[in-house]
């Protein structure tokens, strides 16, 4: 069943991350061409929308988050003619196509910012931010304030051409764009929005999108860690100026390419009338958000300090961002994984029990509300890297610097192991072939070693599997449409602390979802007007109220 609601409301979205989804040239680098190869087994899985992480012209510092020319495409992954390929590959599958828009910074390598940083007069020397520094009593310069990076150290770098610092929130090599240039501002326009909107792209995923304007002044940030000069939080996060600007963008440009799917990055946010402000239908910024909360529970995205949390934690978390849209015109997203996160079996999930646990958490995704995105390798219930694989395995410029900053400890080895962005980036697993049928050549990063036992060839054919399993969720999901992609959601008591009960409402239908996160049977008693069950990640169901091991069923009552 489809609603009239925008396309992308009912989408199912499939986030590729292009060097390591299935090399098409034998190069060992994941490309264009592997994609066009891969389109088929995207939408079997019920898959219609694809989103591109970046594939643009990159030094690729931070794996293509640094773009050097908006367009032009990274000759590891292809050309342009590729793209244009794709693009119609795309929609004559009936499939959408969504790019990365990363406009928070550039590449140093972009020719914008090589002509900024070559003198302080020259035509786009104010489309960065540069600032001359502190000087102290004894003449001795410093940074222009106390802010940090997010990949950790001071976010301004000395720049000896222009004798100033330039502001980066993220590496020395990612030079924030100065929005207030309006010059900048109307070349990012063209360049990095108009430009694949006009060869066709049905939409993007924003980078970062609350910290485009910064704070006046550069005011230091408050202390809240004394023992380190650097400090995390400076204001720079949802500016009230921000909230004009992705306006201005909507005005400019999204508002005269039709229906498009914008979804922002939310960063760390817990206040949900901030996200209301970008995602409501009536502000006209985007349609939806990814936030954090959830899926980065027990620790905040890009600082991997984990600290322990609780099923009903984690439970609260989901249904406050289920519900904080009801009765507004915003929207909301589902997600468990992309590439900046580790692997949600192990987040969430059992390794003892992984089949069951990955099939559970496949049946909490299908069954939440809003837009859906699954990440690569999730389907078929792919893992975190080895415990036993060396720091030198990490390659992420993020991993490395939080393993220096954290001093090389076993604690931060086990945070890395755990929530690293490593942990997602490992090719692909389509076979029980060498290097996992991801590539002929050398892996630019190793494969995961259980690819002979987690591979997509396996589990096609294979009923009882994962991926088969994600499919009946998603078919699922579309039949009932009403209710789990547009349906309230209400989280109802358990007994059992892992136990995570929860109901789905539309005007037609109810359903119950019943999850037990535990390695352990648990004994629950279910409403009566339960339903009937239409959805179950086990073989057999004994005794109503008796739970296996990371058993999720669905129930639907149709009224």
């Amino acid at each position: 069943m489809t609603s009239n609601e925008p396309w992308w409301k009912d989408a199912v979205v499939y986030q590729i991350y292009p060097s390591s989804f299935l090399d098409g040239n034998g190069d060992g680098t994941g490309d264009i061409k592997g994609i066009m190869q891969g389109l088929e087994h995207i939408k079997s899985l019920g898959a219609d929308t694809i989103w591109l992480s970046p594939v643009y012209e990159s030094p690729m510092v931070d794996m293509g988050y640094d773009i050097s020319n908006y367009e032009k495409i990274n000759p590891l992954y292809g050309t342009l003619e590729d793209m244009d390929t794709l693009i119609s590959a795309c929609h004559s599958k009936q499939m959408k196509i969504v790019m990365d828009l990363i406009i928070n910074h550039t590449s140093d390598k972009h020719a914008w910012f090589l002509e900024s940083q070559s003198s302080r007069d020259n035509p786009k020397a104010d489309w960065y931010h540069w600032h001359d520094g502190r000087i102290d009593a004894n003449g001795k310069r410093s940074v222009p304030n106390n802010w940090e990076s997010y990949f950790g150290g001071s976010a301004w770098e000395w720049c000896p051409t222009r004798e100033q610092y330039y502001l980066h929130m993220y590496s020395v090599q990612q030079p924030d764009i100065n929005w207030d240039n309006l010059d900048a501002r109307e070349a990012v326009y063209n360049s990095a929005m108009r430009f694949w909107l006009d060869k066709g792209i049905d939409g993007f995923r924003i980078d970062t999108m609350p910290i485009y304007i910064k704070p006046r002044g550069y005011p230091d940030a408050p202390i809240k860690n004394p023992d380190s000069y650097t400090q995390r939080d400076g204001g720079w996060e949802h500016h009230p100026e921000v909230f004009d600007l992705h306006r201005e963008f909507y005005d400019k440009i999204w508002s005269k390419y039709g229906e498009l799917l914008l979804v922002g990055e939310l960063l760390n946010i817990d206040d949900k009338s901030v996200a209301l402000k970008y995602c409501s239908k009536s502000a006209k910024r985007v349609g939806m958000g990814f936030q954090f909360d959830t899926a980065c529970i027990g620790y905040e995205l890009d600082w991997y300090e984990v600290d322990p949390w609780t099923i009903p934690q984690f439970a609260k978390s989901i249904a406050d961002w289920q519900q904080f849209v009801e009765g507004t015109d915003g929207w909301t997203c589902q997600f468990l994984e992309n590439h900046d996160i580790g692997r949600s079996v192990d987040r969430f999930g059992s390794r003892k029990y992984w089949a069951e646990s990955a099939k559970l958490l496949a049946t909490l995704e299908a069954t939440c509300s809003g837009t859906l995105f699954v990440f690569q390798g999730q389907e078929i219930g792919m893992t975190n890297v080895p415990k036993d694989w060396p720091i030198e395995e990490y390659i992420d410029v993020s991993s490395q610097g939080y393993w220096e900053r954290a001093g090389k400890t076993p604690e931060a080895m086990a945070n890395l192991q755990l929530v690293a962005r490593d942990n997602s980036r490992t090719p692909m697993q389509w076979s029980g072939d060498v290097h996992g049928g991801f590539t002929t050549g050398r892996p630019w990063m190793r494969v995961n070693e259980n690819y002979v036992d987690i591979n997509v060839k396996k589990q096609d054919g294979d009923q009882a599997s994962v991926l088969n399993y994600w499919r009946r969720a998603l078919k699922l999901r579309r039949e009932y449409n009403q209710v789990f992609v547009h349906g309230n959601f209400r989280l109802l008591e358990s007994s059992q602390e892992k136990v995570v009960i929860y109901r789905k409402s539309s005007n037609s239908s109810t359903a119950t979802v019943v999850l037990n996160f535990s390695d352990e049977e648990a004994l629950e008693e279910l409403p009566e007007d339960i339903g009937d069950l239409v959805l179950s990640n086990v073989d057999s169901i004994s005794t109503v109220g008796r739970l296996q091991p990371w058993e999720a069923r669905v129930y639907i009552n149709i009224r």
